[in-house]
């Protein structure tokens, strides 16, 4: 049997990195038979939630109406759903890795979306630990809607690390790439999609960190151009302070650039990524949470890691030719 929050789970971690200041967080919804109807995640901060997301895919599937597609606002997408549901959710049962938000944020509380769809069943994979957001769980079940609270889903508790992480002081996630033979310095090594992908983790964060040598060597923009997004503060990791100020990474606007040769600068950040190879791999092992680690299927030559790094496996999934890989120490 398919384990179903396991599938919500999953699919909340194609988005991990990309939904700062909110968790990432997946929801499936399931017919009377246990079948899968729709899976969704949240994608990124301002955009519906997951609850609103697959509850949105579900009910075009299940009415053929396609005016809801036209709707992406989650605030339109409630008040059509509040209006049009005609019960169509009477016998289904909503999956969901965290516990529905109860408040009125930038968008409506997803627990009052699910209590007047009369879903028969809501399952949650973990208690919500923001004192704002909370209460979800006690509001369905005051309305009449059977909750199944999860006592100990290892996978949810760590699909939200950054998000409890980061609620209490940071979260660090060291982004790699390595060529299929190991290669892991000396240039682009993964394609383009996962170049994209990563400006886009750049876009959410508040600071990157990134060794001198590297800087030097590689004379990066460390922008977040592909996507059009904003570019964050820089950390140089150096013992040397003196640089080329025509290095473009100096270059951009709005962005606070310092140089040091320790971390003390990170307790000032909460979402914060660490660029680099070997050497910055070895300078920040001990104060990673998580690292993402793009697989590139192409051989290079190059120098190859020496040290020893003893990971485990959380997700991955494809980028294009390349595999993204999301592990923790």
């Amino acid at each position: 049997m398919v384990n179903l929050m396991h599938e919500a789970v999953k699919e909340a971690w194609k988005y991990q990195g990309l939904t700062y200041p909110n968790p990432a967080v997946g929801a499936l919804i399931s017919d009377r038979f246990g079948s899968i109807l729709s899976c969704k995640a949240h994608t990124k901060a301002g955009f519906a939630h997951a609850e609103v997301e697959v509850i949105k895919d579900a009910y075009f599937k299940l009415t053929d109406d396609e005016k809801i597609l036209k709707l992406q606002k989650s605030r339109k997408i409630h008040d059509y759903l509040m209006k049009n549901h005609n019960d169509v959710f009477k016998n289904h049962t909503l999956h969901v890795t965290l516990e529905p938000c109860n408040h009125h944020g930038r968008t409506p509380p997803c627990s009052h979306l699910i209590k007047e769809l009369k879903f028969k069943k809501v399952v949650v994979g973990k208690r919500d630990i923001n004192p704002i957001a909370v209460g979800g769980v006690e509001y369905l079940r005051e309305h009449g809607i059977k909750v199944e609270l999860l006592e100990e889903c290892h996978e949810c508790e760590e699909l939200i690390t950054p998000f409890l992480k980061w609620q209490k002081s940071n979260f660090i996630f060291f982004k790699l790439a390595m060529s299929l033979n190991g290669v892991i310095d000396g240039g682009i090594i993964t394609d383009e999609a996962s170049r994209e992908l990563v400006h886009r983790f750049r876009d959410v964060c508040d600071l990157l960190v990134i060794g001198g040598n590297t800087v030097r060597t590689d004379r990066p923009t460390l922008d977040a151009r592909l996507c059009e997004g904003k570019a964050p503060d820089i950390l140089i990791y150096s013992r040397t302070k003196d640089f080329d100020n025509s290095i473009p990474l100096f270059k951009v606007k709005n962005r606070k650039v310092f140089i040091d040769d320790n971390f003390t600068i990170l307790k000032n950040y909460k979402n914060i990524m660490i660029e680099g190879g070997e050497g910055m791999l070895k300078a920040t092992k001990e104060i990673v949470d998580l690292y993402a680690l793009f697989h590139s299927p192409n051989f290079k030559i190059g120098k190859y890691p020496e040290l020893s790094l003893k990971l485990n496996y959380l997700f991955s999934k494809n980028i294009a030719n390349d595999i993204l890989m999301w592990l923790k120490s």
